[in-house]
């Protein structure tokens, strides 16, 4: 449980944040000020914004657990992230600057038609609304973990919170917030780095512990997804699907998903716009290369406790201790610590697997995949007091930074691509300030609905959350590149090829025949094929 201190640096943290926010957000009671912000941002804030947009809590939360049960490889998935930068740079930003678009999606009715816009923009809707519910659970899992309460309340709680503070302030309070937010955050993760590396025993603790992972194949940054002399192309991270597959989600995440087009169209011109662009393509990758080698550090340190849990979900534990299983539990429990102190690792991995095996014998119908939990247990039990509430900071500051945007980004394509244009068509910049704080609201709510449903997903949160936007990142990126290089293809034969495409690629994912990332690829191209096919064949635009 937290002490008074953890409470103290925990609320004060969080406090200065949210009054820097207010202090700095004097945001125009208008559309332009509530979601443009003017268009007054330099590129650093830029920067920030993407990236704090990007790298939510449960980049924090779970980046380490997907290192400590698969090594490094996924760093994988963010090496087509630079080239996408720069093709982003180059084609899109020119764009939307000289339109000056409220949102991405209002080139597609200049170039096609309002169905185009409003199928893109839907297809944007579902695939980030789903996105940020599931980002919403992140903060809420601790809170839950730590002061034992009902998840489904402390979603409530954590959704109620994030659309206060995001309702609070327009695209100015939000950057400015997430300025500070990235430097404590970039602050606070050296901290406890350096602070993990001291609890690891010896002289040269870092060598020890990155021999000992590279034994466990846990610092497998490379990889090239080969099984048996072929190419496995379930395989979820390797060297393949990070550069073609992670470049197209990239593309489409940056280029195409509001949320992040939304923080680069802020900028004071197009200069700016591209350098925020460009040194984020530059930055992630170290960040995310530090953020998994937390994760190997603290399965180093595990290494060499005394008491190492065999799974990391205390909650689940709990629960499962008060079934008639609690006794099998318990010996398996006894067993792995054994191995542990004799240093049989093989054993020891062996034993944990059937451990999850129990628990899901003992908790039928529920996940047991706990490696959402590897970081908040090992901040918890081990860092200093006061350190502990600077660990949890960073997972809410996080959660209030890309969330925020999230919901902003959410409201921009409610109000601008649907409500102004079928609904309501009142030019009054009042109300369309309050028009925008209502759709904030109702996709907040929308997003905790979402939150309630996420317990259970199976997968480690950073990888639901990228699975998600490949299932339809890939058509929306087909959709955009129709637009900005083949001038031929027309609305019809595009909107026909779209809506196939994504059938195909939800088809294709739900097969489990390959591995997510590529399905941005796949998407893609679909769409530029189907969409020429049909041209070819004499779809044409009726009048």
């Amino acid at each position: 449980m937290l002490g008074i201190l953890d409470w103290t640096v925990l609320i004060l943290t969080l406090a200065a944040v949210l009054a820097y926010g207010i202090y700095k957000s004097r945001s125009s009671h208008d559309l332009e000020g509530y979601l443009m912000g003017n268009h007054s941002m330099p590129w650093y804030l830029v920067l920030l914004g993407i990236m704090g947009t990007q790298a939510s809590a449960i980049t924090y939360l779970t980046g380490p657990g997907q290192a400590y049960s698969d090594g490094m490889r996924f760093v994988q998935y963010y090496f087509g992230l630079p080239l996408a930068m720069i093709v982003i740079s180059i084609f899109f930003v020119p764009v939307y600057n000289k339109l000056r678009v409220y949102t991405a999606y209002e080139f597609l009715e200049q170039r096609f038609d309002g169905r185009t816009r409003g199928l893109t923009a839907f297809l944007f809707l579902l695939s980030r609304g789903l996105s940020t519910g599931i980002s919403i659970f992140a903060p809420s899992l601790v809170l839950s973990s730590l002061m034992g309460w009902n998840i489904y309340y402390t979603n409530l709680v954590m959704g109620g919170l994030l659309i206060i503070y995001t309702m609070g302030g327009g695209a100015t309070a939000v950057a400015h917030t997430q300025k500070l937010q990235m430097i404590i955050i970039f602050a606070s993760l050296m901290l406890v780095g350096w602070l993990a590396l001291r609890l690891l025993p010896g002289d040269n603790a870092l060598i020890t512990a990155l021999t000992e992972a590279g034994k466990e194949a846990k610092l497998n940054i490379i990889s090239f997804g080969n099984e048996k002399g072929q190419f496995d192309w379930k395989d979820k991270y390797n060297i393949w699907s990070g550069l073609i597959g992670g470049f197209f989600l990239s593309l489409s995440y940056f280029g195409t998903d509001h949320s992040q087009v939304g923080r680069y169209i802020t900028a004071k011109d197009i200069r700016q716009s591209r350098m925020g662009l460009i040194m984020n393509g530059f930055v992630k990758i170290p960040m995310q290369v530090f953020i998994l080698l937390l994760g190997v550090l603290i399965f180093s340190f595990y290494r060499h406790a005394s008491d190492a849990p065999v799974f990391f979900d205390t909650a689940k534990v709990e629960r499962a201790m008060q079934t008639s299983l609690a006794p099998a539990l318990q010996q398996a429990d006894l067993s792995f610590q054994q191995a542990c102190r004799q240093q049989d690792f093989e054993k020891a991995d062996v034993i944990r697997k059937e451990y999850k095996s129990l628990l899901q014998q003992a908790l039928p119908g529920e996940e047991v995949n706990d490696n959402n939990y590897v970081f908040l247990h090992f901040a918890i039990d081990q860092m200093p007091k006061g350190l502990i509430g600077l660990v949890l900071a960073i997972i809410f500051l996080s959660a209030w930074g890309s969330i925020a945007a999230a919901l902003h980004s959410l409201a921009a394509s409610s109000v601008v691509d649907f409500h102004k244009r079928y609904f309501s068509e009142r030019n009054d910049p009042d109300h369309d300030y309050r028009l925008s704080r209502r759709y904030t609201l109702g996709w907040g709510l929308f997003c905790v609905i979402v939150a309630m449903f996420a317990n259970n997903i199976g997968n480690s949160l950073i990888e639901a959350v990228n699975i998600l936007g490949s299932i339809f990142y890939g058509v929306i990126l087909g959709i955009f590149l129709v637009a900005l290089f083949f001038k031929r293809i027309t609305a019809k034969p595009l909107f026909y090829a779209a809506i196939v495409s994504e059938l195909a690629v939800l088809a294709i994912y739900f097969s489990d025949t390959i591995s997510f990332l590529w399905l941005n690829a796949i998407g893609c191209i679909l769409v530029l094929l189907m969409a020429y096919l049909l041209r070819i064949l004499g779809v044409k635009d009726g009048k």
